[in-house]
């Protein structure tokens, strides 16, 4: 177990710098912080988790690791004044295991709710190229236990949070939940800030689609909603718009380069423009993401990853 989470947490969006196994998962703080109305935010390793907490209990959106959980319980009770240590359901905004590492154990006691595609994903696992690992099956308790094709309304601490499914972006099952009293919209890993997202081809994500869905959000987003990314501070419409057009400008860049007949290896080395140089301070670097671009609007598959060397004997 401690050997697959490592493995895990090497690759994962927003965890990628810190290299935690278990022990080190041990000096994680999960911080909380306000957002607006019912919502807060938990910052700790992995995925941001949303929490809605008022006199229906909690709501969380994703769960970050399993080994957190205590920690994330601990959270929650000091919100609620002690009352409440358990969510009453579990929002997952797709399945990647730094935002339903918690699922095995809050499934016990409370609904996951999720598209499909991810409770389908979550059940096969996957063998990740990209990643260069295998993720096994979930537990059965860790699995959605209500699914939706296109979205969901759930009435809970007296507003309606709608959640409503992005396709072919992220993955295949992404999904941002909408609180529309306290007008605070969690994207999920469709939107991480100011740093370059990963987009999971493997998974039926598509760099084209995901500008998409960022657009279709921008056509809709209200005024003044805070918006939690998957990874990242709290934001406005204004960052989201900034990110959109780094998503544009990838696009047009790497199509025109390709349309020129350039190589993958060639539009690594020309890389990204200037303006966009820390953008590649976060999980993704210029040059994963501009592979990742090529594969997605080529429609390549992604090539396994390497194996590391055995060692001289």
């Amino acid at each position: 177990m401690k050997k697959l989470l490592l493995s895990a947490l090497l690759v994962v969006p927003g965890v990628a710098s810190a290299q935690f196994d278990e022990a080190s998962l041990a000096k994680v703080q999960v911080k909380s912080t306000p957002v607006a109305g019912n919502v807060h935010i938990f910052e700790g390793a992995g995925g941001n988790i949303g929490v809605s907490a008022g006199p229906d209990g909690i709501l969380i959106v994703d769960d970050q690791f399993a080994p957190l959980v205590p920690k994330i319980r601990a959270a929650l009770g000091k919100l609620t004044k002690g009352k409440a240590k358990a969510p009453e359901y579990v929002l997952n905004t797709h399945w990647h295991f730094d935002h339903t590492g918690g699922n095995a154990l809050f499934g016990r006691e409370g609904t996951i709710v999720a598209h499909k595609h991810v409770r389908t994903r979550l059940m096969n696992g996957l063998e990740s190229a990209t990643l260069g690992m295998k993720i096994p099956p979930a537990p059965k308790e860790a699995l959605p236990v209500i699914t939706y094709d296109q979205g969901i309304s759930i009435f809970f601490n007296g507003e309606e949070i709608q959640v409503t499914h992005l396709p072919t972006g992220h993955t295949d099952g992404d999904s941002m939940v909408y609180f529309s009293g306290s007008n605070v919209l969690h994207l999920g890993d469709q939107f991480t800030g100011d740093k370059y997202p990963f987009i999971d081809l493997e998974s039926g994500g598509s760099l084209e689609g995901y500008l998409r869905n960022v657009e279709r959000v921008l056509q809709t987003l209200p005024a003044g909603v805070k918006i939690i990314p998957g990874h990242g501070a709290v934001s406005g419409r204004q960052e989201l718009e900034t990110f959109a057009q780094m998503l544009r400008d990838t696009v047009e860049l790497v199509k025109g380069k390709q349309a020129a007949g350039k190589t993958l290896e060639q539009v690594k080395a020309e890389g990204m423009p200037e303006k966009y140089k820390s953008w590649g301070d976060g999980f993704m670097k210029p040059e994963q993401w501009l592979t990742v671009a090529y594969q997605s609007l080529s429609g390549q598959k992604p090539e396994p990853a390497k194996k590391p060397e055995e060692p001289k004997k």
